[in-house]
């Protein structure tokens, strides 16, 4: 089993940044990459970035490319989504996931864990 807690949420104008963060634990040596989706009212979960746990190839949404970051600190087993230049549009609930071995690390189907989702509002 590996549990997911998310962080860094928030209310933000648009063009400012906010940084969530994700912190694993459980069987962690199983995780095989990581990503963040989101989720905002009446849409479906869409991939937003992934990132491989060992070698940290990085993986974006066309949507947030340029402007959200993801990066992993191993040692703590944690997570980051920094997002800068936010739009009204990236308004949704974001989640953690945790990919144990497949190569469709963009796919949410290939996340076996996830997180209980955090809040992220972005004004105009």
């Amino acid at each position: 089993q590996v549990q997911l807690v998310e962080a860094g949420g928030g209310l933000v104008q648009a063009g400012g940044s906010l940084r969530l963060s994700c912190a694993a634990s459980g069987r962690t040596n199983s995780i095989f990459g990581m990503g963040w989706f989101r989720q905002a009212p009446g849409k479906e979960r869409e991939f937003v970035a992934a990132i491989r746990r060992s070698v940290g190839t990085t993986y974006y949404a066309d949507s947030v490319k340029g402007r959200f970051t993801i990066s992993r600190d191993n040692a703590k087993n944690t997570v980051y989504l920094q997002m800068n230049s936010l739009k009204p549009e990236d308004t949704a609930v974001y989640y953690c996931s945790a990919n144990l071995g497949s190569t469709f690390i963009t796919t949410a189907a290939s996340y076996a864990y996830w997180g209980q989702g955090t809040q992220v509002t972005v004004s105009s």
